[in-house]
Order: structure tokens, then C-alpha cells, then sequence
């Protein structure tokens, strides 16, 4: 009941407070590139349930139904979405899908059906016992990602057999003890992990 009110409170104040960022981020992605301001994708979110998580769109619209890995300087990625990404900005429009439930400000980050298909069913079952979240440990230490599976010969067997293992191990650890005073302490580590 805390962490829900706290995660409403937040996303409220958060949404109110950056309204005008929201406008003006609008227009630079709609003029950087044609498509939606917005790009959504289908996520598997608390006890398995679907939802569609909001991002700004920081890739071509035509190359957003490829791959669902990005690696290294992905010639997808727009002028714009370079540097949105950068700075996690792309990821604040989910603060939408906290408010209406769908995540939380902490929790493990919300996979594919894809890759949620391949969790061992116990860990899988783990996992979504708890809302997935807009940020997590797995999110820091794994905060360049795209960069560690650019030196990889095969980016997608590296990210199924090493990188996605983890964050499985780091989610189920979350979910099993997961605290009010923790989610503050990994909401500042994240914005350390993003101001580095």
C-alpha cells in the first residue's frame, strides 16, 4: 500500500513538474525524424499480464519492429534518440505507466514476452510476484549495456546466456526483499548511475 501511494505521488509530481521537458521533447523528436513522439512496446508486467510501455521514440520508425536488442551505435538510433538515451530521457514517459499501475518507480525491469518465455518458470513466477519497475539494480550495473553487447560476436546469444541470467538473479532478489527504504536508496543510485 506504501510503495503504490509513494509510486502514484511520485509519478504525479514527476509528470506535473516536467510537463513543459515532455513539450519540448515532443517537438525535437517529431521534427528529428518522422514518426510518433512516443514508441510502445508490448511488456510482460505483475503475474504475467500485458502491457504496452511508453518511451520516447529515439529510433527510425521504420526500424522499431526489428530486433529487440540494441547494440553498440545502432544505426537505428535517431540524432535525437542518441542522446536520450544517453541520459535515460527516453525512459521518463513510463512515469504514464506508473500512475495508471501498469510498473513502478523500482522493480524488475519488464522484459518481452519473448524472453520472458525463456525464464526458468519458477524465477519467471518470482519475478512478477512484483509490479516491474522504471529502474533497478539490474538497470545500473548493466546501465551500458548496448556497449557490452557491441563487443560481442553474437550480441543476442551473449544477451540470453550471460546478461539476461542476471537480471533474472537481480529481479527474484528484489522481489524476495524488496523494502520501502531500499526503493529510495536505488532511486538516488540511479540517478548517480546517470549523472556519471
Amino acid at each position: 500500500m506504501i510503495k503504490r501511494l509513494f509510486d502514484i505521488l511520485a509519478a504525479a509530481s514527476g509528470l506535473f513538474v516536467l510537463a513543459p521537458l515532455f513539450a519540448l521533447i515532443s517537438l525535437l523528436v517529431r521534427f528529428d525524424s518522422p514518426g510518433p513522439i512516443f514508441f510502445r512496446q508490448k511488456r510482460v508486467g505483475l503475474h504475467g499480464r500485458i502491457f504496452e510501455l511508453l518511451k520516447f521514440r529515439s529510433m527510425r520508425v521504420e526500424a522499431v519492429p526489428g530486433q529487440q536488442i540494441t547494440v553498440g551505435r545502432d544505426p537505428r538510433i535517431t540524432r535525437m534518440g542518441q542522446h536520450l538515451r544517453h541520459w535515460k530521457i527516453d525512459e521518463l514517459p513510463q512515469l504514464f505507466n506508473v500512475l495508471v499501475g501498469d510498473m513502478s518507480l523500482v522493480g524488475p525491469r519488464p522484459e518481452v514476452p519473448r524472453y520472458v518465455a525463456l525464464y526458468d518458470p519458477v524465477l519467471r513466477d518470482i519475478i512478477l510476484s512484483v509490479r516491474p519497475g522504471v529502474t533497478d539494480p539490474a538497470s545500473v550495473k548493466f546501465r551500458n549495456e548496448s556497449d557490452l553487447l557491441a563487443r560481442s560476436a553474437d550480441p543476442e546469444k551473449t544477451y540470453v546466456e550471460v546478461i539476461m541470467p542476471e537480471k533474472v538473479r537481480m529481479g527474484c532478489d528484489y522481489a524476495r526483499q524488496h523494502s520501502f527504504l531500499g526503493d529510495v536508496k536505488m532511486i538516488l543510485s540511479t540517478f548517480v548511475a546517470i549523472a556519471k
